[in-house]
């Protein structure tokens, strides 16, 4: 016996940028102009679309962002400085570090350098330590945090349910889990 559901992902992103899209206007109303940094070292050509691809949807829903690209050679402290700089930057509300870094670049003292309230990704100790504790009021990493918001806005219930979660990184399998 199946008990498949199909998902319509296009509709609730459409939902959900027109709530974020909401939410953005009524900030700017009080004088709040939302900023996003993406940073990215190298030119990895995945990267270099998955940044794109976030610049556009930052632009659609109406949120400010910069990009800053340091060069594949940039070492961790080029790049701890960088994010210093936006931790330091009113104007820069979330950022986020473009995976993969260069081997020279430790990614975790990357993810714990970035400021927990503008850890968007969700990677920064605090954020993973509030998820594992069930505590919500951190940051989320971004796929198991779509992918659970997808599941409630589709009514599926997932109390008692049995799945499968198929990998183990930070990024997405341990989060899911």
């Amino acid at each position: 016996m199946s008990l498949a559901n199909v998902i319509d992902g296009r509709g609730i992103a459409e939902q959900i940028h027109a709530e974020t899209s909401g939410r953005i206007a009524a900030l700017k109303q009080r004088g709040v102009q939302p900023g996003l940094a993406f940073v990215r070292v190298g030119e990895d050509p995945a990267s270099q679309v998955y940044v794109g691809m976030k610049e556009r949807m930052s632009a659609r829903l109406g949120l400010a962002s910069l990009t800053r690209v340091l060069p594949e050679t940039a070492s961790q402290n080029d790049l701890l400085k960088l994010i210093g700089q936006l931790n330091a930057d009113p104007a820069v509300h979330g950022i986020l570090v473009q995976a993969p870094l260069p081997p020279q670049i430790h990614a975790p003292a990357i993810y714990a350098a970035v400021s927990p309230q503008k850890d968007v990704d969700g990677f920064h100790p605090i954020n993973v330590g509030k998820l594992v504790l069930g505590d919500s009021t951190g940051f989320l990493p971004c796929t198991p945090a779509g992918v659970h918001e997808l599941l409630i806005r589709s009514r599926v219930k997932i109390a008692g349910a049995e799945t499968v979660i198929l990998g183990r990184g930070n990024i997405v399998g341990k989060p899911m889990a």
